[in-house]
């Protein structure tokens, strides 16, 4: 395959080592340092897409692939306030498009993991229920994407809570998310459940970003037989 990558920090350049590897060939690298060479690229030699730049880059990216039809696996997070009118957007015009808040498919395994538990729970109200999550200090937002998707895993299933909040909180119905970004960690995610008389607690760990890049690159290969809005539940078959 042919693969557009837009966006060329540590990811992009880590799934370009492994496209690389697996004989694929990259169309072109897009950052904010050559951005207009995007107009004169030859899109009809571009088989995907995969979007790891900035949030306030991805929904016009996301849109630049879909009026152009090539598919787009999109890793970006911060943006997610626009992601009905992107939904709508690929709908109304043909295009194809996965947005994951991690690609690691064994974090995607973690989400399951959590909702089952997060309904397990919801009976116990002796315990409460609070997050943490540790990225590396290049990390642009807070609560990162990924620790959203959990967050709302839990919301989905806890009916005593109501809404997550990214600090403390001493209030029944809120959900803490607590947010550190320490080097050179690429990323931990922790669900605590606590009462009185003990805890439980899951957690997943990234060793690499190899994890984050290799599950993209999977996206990427298996996106161009697809159409539509898909997620990562569509490719993972769950």
């Amino acid at each position: 395959m042919n693969i557009l990558l837009l966006g060329y920090g540590k990811m992009g350049q880590m799934i370009e080592h492994l496209a690389l590897g697996r004989n694929h060939t990259i169309a072109a690298k897009i950052n904010i340092d050559n951005l207009a060479e995007l107009e004169s690229l030859d899109t009809s030699k571009i088989d995907v897409a995969i979007d790891f730049s900035q949030p306030h880059a991805a929904p016009s990216n996301i849109k630049w692939c879909i009026d152009h039809k090539i598919p787009v696996a999109v890793g970006t997070t911060g943006w997610l306030d626009q992601k009905s009118e992107i939904d709508n957007y690929c709908k109304a015009n043909g295009g194809t498009y996965l947005f994951a808040s991690n690609f690691s498919i064994g974090v995607n395994i973690f989400f399951k993991v959590n909702q089952f538990l997060a309904k397990l729970m919801n009976g116990q109200a002796d315990y409460d229920v609070a997050m943490k999550e540790i990225h590396h200090t290049h990390k642009l937002d807070a609560p990162s994407g990924t620790a959203i998707t959990l967050a709302q895993g839990i919301l989905d299933n806890v009916d005593r809570k109501e809404k997550w909040i990214n600090s403390p909180t001493d209030q029944a119905h809120e959900l803490s998310i607590i947010s550190e970004r320490v080097d050179p960690a690429p990323g931990t995610h922790s669900i605590y459940y606590d009462s009185k008389v003990d805890s439980i607690e899951i957690t997943h760990t990234a060793h690499s970003r190899e994890g984050f890049a290799m599950g993209a690159l999977l996206v990427a290969e298996w996106l161009p037989s697809q159409s539509g809005v898909k997620s990562m539940d569509d490719f993972l078959k769950f």
